[in-house]
């Protein structure tokens, strides 16, 4: 056998036996575009997420920032916070995900599970805008998500009709999401901002109920429910045993995303070892994500990664590596199977 063929073998044995990538982490919760729907081009996604990230579950963000001239001028808001003017849906969301999703090769698709996001959960059509998405783009999407609720300084903006937890709207959108098997990412505040003490329960036993309602869907409630200014309040990891350790509700798992929740769990030692043991007691039940927006550069993409830095070293190495990696697989890995099955049945 010439030299150069059996180089060339031993080179391709070397790959198929080679161990699979070491990623330290997968991100079950980011935006690859903003509130004006521009963002961070997904090749320079991946550079980004270089050999740390695995997979991400990549999503846009459902709702655009209105530039009303008559309150801002000629300063154009890119943000919510930047102008008081509306946030209206933005459905082509999908679309551009769904394209940015197929114009990778099939070796870097497998590093993303694409989520449905542009629809308003307060419209009884919204689950077949849903349908519409998965049957113009077979084979792409995973879930849907990250939809909201209830929002501090958001639901108010947003044009039309309050989006609620009592909606059947709502409960159409998670009737058909457990269906087909997407997983539903859901950011829905825990309790009012600055509730009084008689309301903190208000909308946490709505989204129980809500919970309740949909035991054939894969829930994923985002942020803990948490925000900047809906703050854990005195029992908040208790709140979520209620969930927790209930059986009529092993379908519901929560992400800690967002650097605004990060800040509360790394706040003191105390908070550290409450939220480190109520992760260790339920260990497939919550997942990593960062809540990142059309980020320039790995720094500021994980920055909130390098602040969970305390609760890594609490958790066991075990229950570090599910909450980091393994919890994400099993579900995205199962959705992936379900929404498919579901494509080859229902797409012609």
């Amino acid at each position: 056998m010439p030299k150069r063929v059996c180089r060339a073998l031993v080179a391709a044995l070397l790959l198929l036996t080679s161990p699979v990538r070491a990623y330290e982490v997968n991100d079950s919760h980011f935006h690859l575009t903003n509130y004006i729907q521009e963002g961070t081009d997904i090749r320079k996604f991946l550079d980004i997420m270089g050999n740390r990230v695995g997979r991400v579950a990549l999503f846009g963000i459902p709702l655009q920032q209105q530039w009303s001239y008559r309150v801002s001028g000629d300063a154009a808001p890119g943000y919510y916070l930047e102008s008081d003017a509306e946030l209206y849906y933005y459905s082509f969301t999908d679309a551009f995900i769904a394209m940015a999703y197929k114009s990778l090769p099939k070796r870097q698709q497998a590093r993303f599970d694409p989520m449905i996001t542009g629809f308003n959960p307060t419209d009884m059509y919204a689950a077949d805008h849903i349908r519409r998405v998965l049957q113009t783009f077979p084979g792409v999407f995973s879930g849907i998500g990250e939809f909201t609720i209830h929002k501090e300084f958001v639901s108010s903006k947003i044009a039309g009709d309050t989006a609620s937890l009592n909606d059947p709207a709502l409960d159409r959108i998670l009737d058909f999401a457990g269906e087909v098997g997407l997983v539903a990412i859901m950011h829905s505040d825990i309790h009012m901002p600055f509730a009084k003490p008689e309301q903190a329960r208000t909308y946490f036993d709505q989204t129980k109920a809500l919970f309740a309602r949909h035991p054939r869907t894969t829930i994923i409630w985002a942020h803990t429910g948490l925000g900047r200014i809906v703050q854990p309040i005195t029992g908040h990891m208790a709140l979520l045993e209620e969930i927790l350790n209930d059986p009529a509700f092993s379908h519901v798992y929560f992400d800690i995303s967002w650097t605004e929740v990060a800040k509360y769990v790394v706040a003191s030692p105390e908070a550290v070892a409450i939220t480190a043991a109520g992760i260790e007691r339920h260990p497939d039940r919550f997942l990593f994500g960062t809540d990142e927006v059309a980020p320039k550069d790995q720094a500021s993409y994980l920055k909130i990664y390098d602040t969970y830095a305390p609760l890594w070293q609490a958790l066991s190495p075990k229950t570090s590596r599910q909450v980091r990696l393994g919890n994400y697989e099993r579900l995205f890995d199962q959705a992936r199977k379900n929404v498919r099955a579901w494509e080859r049945a229902n797409v012609h």
